[in-house]
């Protein structure tokens, strides 16, 4: 998929922001949605929301074949609501709620001395049992590639060694990550020249 551009991005933050709001205040999802090239490429997303800086639900779809704005929508709505580590989303914490989102690129499988820490986001399989991790949870937890790997086994329920084994299937992703908070620093500072 091509980078997004600007305006893109803008629109795919905002359906997300509609989104949460119709699943928080009404427990609705968002039937009409825009249109556009890259909006309707199928390609998986992840919404990852934060409330005051900590993680407060993050979902997402990796190869469902929808359109990324579908995606989108759906993942922002199961992230307020559908999360199993969080309570749902309360219309009191939406204001103060920081939506980032997480474009992937198509999966490839990868040999694990191939995996760059916080370049490539992982899934890690066997039959139905997966566990996906993003790039950014590496960088964040200043993992290497190797306890990058570890722990997406453990997310996906298996030992940590599980990669191993030559049944576990191994998938590398990269991801285009851009968040509200980029765009109101941007309005901000104004328009350059």
């Amino acid at each position: 998929m091509s980078p997004l551009g600007s305006r893109e991005k803008q629109l795919l933050l905002e359906v997300a922001r509609r989104a949460l709001i119709a699943a928080a205040e009404r427990g609705e999802s968002l039937d009409v949605l825009p249109e556009g090239p890259n909006l309707e490429k199928r390609t998986g997303a992840f919404v990852t929301l934060h409330l005051r800086g900590r993680l407060r639900g993050c979902v997402g779809q990796i190869d469902s074949g929808e359109p990324l704005i579908r995606v989108v929508a759906h993942s922002a709505k199961a992230a307020g609501l559908e999360d199993p580590r969080f309570d749902p989303v309360r219309p009191d914490e939406l204001e103060e709620i920081e939506i980032e989102l997480s474009v992937l690129s198509a999966l490839e499988e990868i040999a694990p001395d191939r995996i760059e820490a916080g370049k490539h986001g992982l899934m890690v399989s066997r039959g139905w049992q997966r566990g996906v991790l993003l790039p950014q949870v590496a960088t964040q937890f200043r993992w290497e590639a190797y306890r990058f790997l570890e722990e997406t086994c453990v997310k996906a329920g298996f030992a940590r060694d599980a990669w191993k084994d030559p049944g576990i299937r191994i998938h590398g992703f990269t991801t285009e990550v851009f968040s509200e908070s980029e765009f109101r620093t941007a309005q901000r500072l104004g328009p350059l020249g």
